[in-house]
């Protein structure tokens, strides 16, 4: 069955290029009115013009497409605010809200000057948390939602030199985890995007086969999981037409008690590491359950 958005408004943040671009195209292309907002800044976040919004619009609607511009800063809550009830009021529904707008300040930690993890901080985390707020009344309202997150494999697996993006992208795999729980009532699902693409947020990289990475090869993920059968919950890896899945797990792990126990956990820590029957937990919950039965079962024993 062809994904279809046909009557879905959808907001796209950080769509004047990129990843954000191409998300925004091809939700178009596909039915769905666009917002296509974009502070129009540098890669690291400095300056900003509604120019690239605006010019994305005008390329959706010579596609025959409906799109609106939108150039507010995802860190300033009240901006988003605006925009959301801009959106209401010219379109009436908010289904799809897709948080790619992104920063980058690399340094090596030692390095780092502590505004510049900040500002990462709050474009990558503080920004999704801003939009999505901004929509979340009205998805639970309407009984139906799509978000996703754009996490990263810098954030799953650490990358030199990112200790602030990696922070703020595993971040928004814990906002997803929670919100895709609270959001289930009411059909409104969560995932994470974890991309890998050459923009302008990679021009940088050295020794990537940058004409096999084109974001292009990323947005059909984004689609399926913005789509009416979207799953909830999942982390989708995708680039160069390659899709992974990505999973916080939990071992069985071991029990260990009493004075020696930091010893115990030292000598055993093969065992606790052991990764038969691992599982992923439904919730956080799942940790002090397993916790607890170790606990019973040995103290009982």
């Amino acid at each position: 069955m062809t994904i279809r958005f046909d009557g879905q408004v959808a907001i796209v943040t950080g769509a004047g290029g990129g990843l954000g671009r191409e998300h925004a195209l091809a939700l178009a292309a596909r039915g769905a009115k666009v917002v296509v907002n974009d502070l129009g800044g540098a890669r690291d976040g400095s300056g900003g013009s509604a120019t690239a919004a605006e010019a994305m619009v005008a390329e959706i609607e010579a596609a025959g497409g409906e799109a609106m511009a939108n150039a507010a800063s995802v860190t300033d809550a009240a901006a988003v605010e605006a925009m959301v009830a801009e959106i209401m009021a010219g379109w009436g529904r908010i289904d799809i809200l897709v948080n790619n707008a992104g920063i980058l300040r690399d340094k090596s930690f030692a390095k780092m000057d502590l505004a510049d993890f900040q500002l990462v901080m709050d474009v990558h985390l503080m920004g999704a948390v801003h939009c999505t707020k901004a929509v979340w009344e009205i998805m639970r309202t309407q009984n139906y939602g799509r978000i996703v997150m754009t996490t990263s494999s810098s954030g799953l697996f650490g990358n030199f030199g990112q200790a602030n993006y990696g922070a703020a992208k595993m971040a928004l795999v814990g906002l997803m985890q929670t919100l895709a729980i609270e959001g289930a009532k009411n059909d409104i699902r969560v995932n994470a995007l974890a991309p890998t693409a050459h923009t302008r947020m990679t021009e940088d990289l050295q020794g990537l086969p940058l004409e096999a990475l084109g974001p292009d090869l990323v947005t059909p993920g984004l689609l399926h999981l913005v789509s009416r059968d979207a799953p909830t919950r999942a982390i989708l890896a995708a680039g160069a037409g390659g899709f992974e899945r990505a999973y916080v797990t939990l071992t069985q792990g071991d029990f260990a008690i009493g004075p020696d126990a930091a010893e115990q956990v030292a000598a055993r820590f093969d065992a606790i590491s052991d990764r038969t029957n691992e599982i992923v937990p439904e919730m956080g919950a799942a940790q002090g359950m397993i916790e607890l039965t170790k606990a019973k079962a040995a103290l009982s024993s």
